[in-house]
């Protein structure tokens, strides 16, 4: 989450989008039930607001910013292994250590916060993706799109099974059970009276002991779940990000206009296909294996095109106004991605939450904008004036302190 010193501009500024860009898919996460970050109507009725926010969160964001993250995430990677081998030391050690306690935290936010980490997926891909940081660019793409082919197939393969579980429940003379599970399935992706989701409103809207209790006996079989549809999608990017590190396209040394025409291309392969998938959904009246199928298995190949191009035009965009003062404010949110990631599940978990205003369910899709403004607003007045005073957020220092055994100076020089 964060670069290794000296600090890369390009980079802090892409992380910083990333970690503001995630929040606005991660909300739905916070606010509804489970199943509506797949299919919205899993929490109630839609109006053309909500449907207008799902739908742009569809196209524009879901797995794009946690693309670009991971990408980042790779990249840094390197840079880490880079400088300690620079000052003598053990670069891939220094690495592990580092993704040890990144699990620990990791484990933490899941547990006592929100099941929607991702920290723990990033430290244990990691670990995995060390064995390619030796390898050449044009290896890096070639071994990321093998993960990303059998990532798809993985999915594929889910998807069928369900589709052909649909089939058997049809069947005259199938079984009752067969029947009653996929009733139960499909209403848990649409049906907002469903005990799915009922459990779900029941639970977060319940105790803070009751929410942790239900993350620690949920756990392995929520992260394994996890694990199995992002693993190999979260190593293709990291991988993607280790070559991009290493042919200059991260850390903005491409012109401008080659950034301009790659952002160009990239949006032209992934938007228009996305847009057809959600005109399909819609259609479809958010039929649940079809909004299922489309956000887990059909949307994929397209965030890849996508993450690669938000990269592209954020670095565009960087080159052509790289003295505006927003610049400068995007760079510090970046470089306090890991408090600015921890933090906002602290804030929306807050709002949502039984233990804080309670509002889990209740509030619609089309507002969610508002409170977005608000949080990135809250990331860009912060982060700024905190590290002008200090040399690192403070999750960063626990982080840092943690990895080296110690306590580390924050407090910036007189």
């Amino acid at each position: 989450m964060t670069a290794a010193s000296p600090r890369i501009p390009a980079m802090d500024v892409l992380r910083g989008c990333a970690v503001m860009g995630i929040l606005w898919m991660n909300i739905t996460a916070f606010a509804l039930p489970q199943n509506a970050y797949f299919n919205p109507v899993a929490a109630g009725l839609m109006s053309a607001g909500d449907i207008a926010f799902w739908a742009s969160s569809l196209i524009l964001v879901d797995g794009k910013m946690r693309g670009l993250f991971s990408l980042l995430f790779g990249a840094s990677m390197l840079l880490l292994i880079d400088r300690e081998e620079m000052a003598g030391r053990d670069g891939t050690r220094t690495q592990l250590v580092r993704g040890g306690w990144l699990l620990a935290i990791g484990l933490l936010h899941h547990i006592l916060l929100w099941w929607g980490d991702i920290l723990v997926t990033y430290a244990v891909v990691g670990t995995i993706a060390l064995l390619f940081a030796q390898k050449e660019p044009l290896a890096l793409v070639k071994w990321a799109f093998l993960a990303f082919l059998i990532h798809f197939l993985i999915c594929g393969a889910f998807i069928a099974s369900l589709y052909g579980w649909a089939h058997a429940a049809a069947a005259p003379g199938a079984a009752a059970a067969t029947r009653e599970g996929l009733d139960s399935f499909l209403a848990g992706l649409s049906d907002p009276s469903s005990p799915i989701i009922q459990q779900d409103i029941a639970i977060y809207t319940g105790s803070f002991g009751g929410i942790v209790r239900h993350h620690l006996t949920g756990f392995v079989g929520d992260w394994l779940w996890t694990f199995l549809f992002t693993g190999l999608d979260t190593l293709g990017f990291m991988l993607l990000g280790m070559a991009m590190l290493k042919g200059g396209f991260l850390i903005g040394r491409w012109p401008a206009e080659q950034y301009r025409q790659t952002a160009r291309h990239c949006f032209l392969i992934g938007l228009v296909p996305m847009i057809g998938l959600t005109i399909w959904v819609i259609a479809s009246g958010f039929a649940p294996l079809t909004a299922f199928s489309t956000a887990l298995l059909w949307s994929f190949p397209f965030r890849i095109p996508l993450a690669v191009g938000w990269a592209a035009l954020i670095l565009w965009l960087l080159a052509r106004h790289r003295d505006h003062w927003l610049v400068g404010r995007i760079a510090a949110t970046g470089r306090m991605a890991l408090s600015n990631y921890l933090g906002t599940s602290l804030i929306m978990t807050a709002i949502f939450y039984g233990w804080g205003l309670g509002l889990f369910g209740q509030v619609r899709p089309a507002a969610f904008p508002l409170l977005l403004i608000a949080a990135w607003a809250v990331m860009l007045l912060w982060s700024k004036p905190w590290l002008d005073r200090f040399a690192m957020g403070p999750a960063e220092w626990v982080w840092r302190s943690l990895q080296q055994g110690k306590l580390q100076k924050i407090r910036r020089s007189a």
